[in-house]
């Protein structure tokens, strides 16, 4: 029998403490006017005290965005465990994406604003993000090209492909240029799905339904 150590356990509640506090205020007030004080104070702590599980204000940051986007890491995840076929889980999973990407920007401002921040900055906690984004959608190709819906001839190339063609769609600064253009952004995604799927290879018969080449 294996016992936690409890130094570590009462480390982890208290950083887990400090990060659902900080979450709270960004996304009352943003994380720009949210201050380690503000945090501190919430909880009964000295700033310093703060600092103890966080070496920066940054790493703060850093880590309430890795809470927002592990929602849609979860959600792209679900869906590529689906007994679907490939060819839908990859439209539903981008679909998924861009839906994410778009209710952040119109509910929940100050995450997005958090997001254009992290993007601009290039913070680990987002550039792990898209690795395990990139990674999901690398075996979602191969498993394509096995029931033969794709046809590529390098998956990981493929992927990267994918990602780079449906940017416009998830990336927080090209959402709000879209949606503040007023484009009707839904027939765009449709739009870019099915030429995905053509690059793909995917036949007519192959399409999901609601997608046609």
């Amino acid at each position: 029998m294996t016992f936690a150590d409890p130094i570590a356990t009462d480390l982890e509640q208290s950083r887990t403490r400090i990060l659902e506090v900080a979450e709270r205020h960004f996304r009352r007030i943003g994380y720009h006017k949210t201050s380690v004080a503000d945090i501190a104070a919430e909880l009964g702590m000295s700033r310093a005290n703060i600092y103890r599980f966080f070496p920066s204000r940054t790493a703060i940051n850093s880590s309430v965005c890795g809470l927002v986007v592990k929602e849609v890491a979860e959600i792209v995840l679900a869906i590529a465990q689906t007994d679907a076929p490939a060819s839908k889980k990859l439209a539903d999973l981008l679909t998924a994406i861009h839906r994410q990407s778009t209710r952040r920007l119109v509910e929940d401002r100050p995450m997005h604003q958090l997001l254009v921040a992290a993007m601009d900055g290039s913070w680990a906690t987002i550039n792990a993000h898209n690795e395990d984004i990139l990674a999901i959608l690398k075996a979602l190709v191969r498993e394509g090209l096995r029931t033969g819906e794709f046809k590529v001839q390098d998956a990981d190339e493929a992927a990267r492909g994918i990602i780079t063609a449906f940017l416009p769609f998830f990336h927080p600064v090209l959402v709000e240029q879209r949606v503040q253009e007023g484009e009707a952004i839904a027939a765009c995604v449709h739009a870019q799905i099915r030429f995905i799927m053509t690059a793909l290879g995917t036949s007519d018969r192959a399409l999901p339904e609601g997608i046609s080449a």
